[in-house]
């Protein structure tokens, strides 16, 4: 059986002091927030496929920062590029952590190319990325994230999870989160 993701998030904010999260969409973002709501953490509501991109022009921008990316399947299949881009520019000081559930949790849980034969880890290797881990269970998820934040990268992490139901009503407000975040990490 797969991990739980919203377990998981719980233990990777417990890694973490003031390094900036980045969440892709739906799901990823309801549990991040009941994992551990913090001015750190950046939601990118109904921003599918972006996440990657998003967090590789923070690193980017602020080499100084270990950025995290909690991105989906699904998300990450939309936009497979970024896995190149990422690898021919190699920030150290990305983590890029791939929530693999194998379907579109958000969208009414269609399955997903890595519920089939679509390997991410596979495809970040061939895109040049050389520093990945695959977890399927929380402990191997919890030495990966270690090693992803004491090591530099660019990391991919694809970690095999379940979805989960969290319900909890999360306040969205993108543009108060935003400057929030920005303030959090320094820029504004």
């Amino acid at each position: 059986m797969a991990m739980n993701r919203l377990e998981a998030f719980r233990r990777l904010l417990r890694l973490l002091d003031r390094e900036p999260v980045i969440a892709n969409l739906g799901k990823n973002c309801y549990d991040l927030f009941v994992a551990g709501h913090r001015p750190e953490n950046l939601y990118t509501w109904g921003a599918m496929g972006s996440v990657s991109s998003v967090g590789l022009g923070l690193a980017l921008a602020r080499p100084e920062l270990r950025v995290v990316v909690l991105d989906g399947d699904g998300s990450l299949l939309m936009n497979l590029g970024s896995l190149a881009t990422i690898a021919s520019l190699r920030p150290p000081n990305l983590v890029h952590i791939v929530c693999d559930t194998g379907t579109y949790e958000t969208t009414g849980g269609q399955a997903t190319h890595t519920a089939g034969a679509a390997d991410l880890a596979a495809i970040g290797r061939g895109a040049g990325l050389s520093r990945i881990e695959s977890a399927a269970d929380l402990d191997q998820f919890e030495r990966a994230a270690r090693r992803s934040l004491a090591e530099p990268g660019p990391w991919l992490i694809v970690a095999k999870m379940e979805g989960t139901a969290t319900t909890a009503k999360v306040p969205r407000r993108p543009i108060y989160d935003k400057y929030r975040f920005m303030e959090a990490i320094g820029s504004l």
